[in-house]
């Protein structure tokens, strides 16, 4: 819950200052923007709140049936009841969310300090109108419209802002939100939707738990706990891509749901991994006792 509501808050406001860089002519509810935020956090909170239990689990040897069947209910409760409640937000009427004004005339737009800034004369509302642009080391420009409607200053980036995120930690953001429209998705088809999905993907994620013990290292455990949540997190972006969904589609033939399809593979690959991991305690317990 702590990761949750802080992820919750971080995304709000990356979603916020997205927001000011597009610069809408029209004002956003902020309710609109938090609930986005949420259903990224919800996603990131499944996924770290399942890690750091595995991890608390292996660290502490509790029993692995019983550590993997409460963190798994206990995750699936907490998706289901987030998901409900912000579909039930999102029934709120925008003319009762608050609104919040990005600025009035004088609007400085910026990436950072001494970098290339543009002042809107007329505000955020008037994001086309006249505007000054201040390049570093070079006198002031002043520009009655918008630049990209002048040829002659088509060099000149309207809104000019760097991005220098690694693209490891934009492809994560990206993904989490992909799972999040998938989540609601399922959730918009009905409970028994969602809770066939959301459970196919925590028993996924919970057989994994025989990774948290690779290593004496707690720390080398977390960190192959992270790839392996990562490439199950870019494999359920692949199964659910538009392509993927044609080729199961032409395959199946009408045979079976295509709702079906993508939570069945992750049924498929947990019950390996719990056979794996299964198999792995009877050989070690023959170990064990031949010694």
């Amino acid at each position: 819950m702590v990761l949750f509501l802080f992820s919750t808050w971080m995304r709000f406001l990356a979603v916020r200052l997205e927001w000011m860089r597009a610069l809408p002519r029209q004002p956003e509810a902020v309710l609109s923007e938090l609930i986005a935020a949420a259903r990224w956090a919800l996603s990131l909170g499944l996924f770290g709140g399942l890690l750091a239990g595995m991890g608390y689990a292996a660290r502490e040897k509790v029993f692995v049936p019983a550590a993997v069947s409460c963190l798994a209910l206990l995750s699936l409760g907490f998706v289901y009841g987030i998901g409900q409640s912000l579909k039930n937000w999102e029934n709120v009427p925008p003319a009762l969310s608050p609104v919040q004004s990005l600025g009035g005339p004088g609007f400085i737009l910026a990436s950072q300090p001494g970098k290339t800034a543009i002042v809107l004369l007329q505000g955020p509302a008037e994001a086309a109108g006249p505007r000054v642009v201040a390049i570093p080391g070079q006198p002031l420009l002043y520009q009655e419209e918008f630049p990209g409607r002048d040829s002659a200053l088509t060099s000149l980036l309207p809104a000019p802002f760097e991005d220098d995120n690694p693209w490891f930690l934009k492809s994560l953001a990206i993904d989490l939100r992909l799972n999040a429209e998938n989540l609601r998705q399922r959730l918009d088809r009905g409970a028994l939707s969602f809770l066939v999905y959301a459970g196919a993907l925590i028993f996924l994620l919970s057989s994994l738990i025989f990774i948290m013990k690779f290593s004496a290292w707690p720390l080398v455990n977390t960190v192959l706990g992270c790839l392996a949540f990562r490439g199950v997190l870019a494999m359920e972006t692949f199964f659910n891509s538009p392509e993927m969904q044609d080729a199961f589609d032409s395959f199946l033939k009408n045979r079976m749901s295509l709702f079906l399809t993508v939570p069945l593979i992750f049924c498929g690959i947990g019950a390996l991994a719990h056979l794996y991991s299964f198999l792995a305690h009877l050989a070690k317990r023959q170990d064990d006792n031949a010694v």
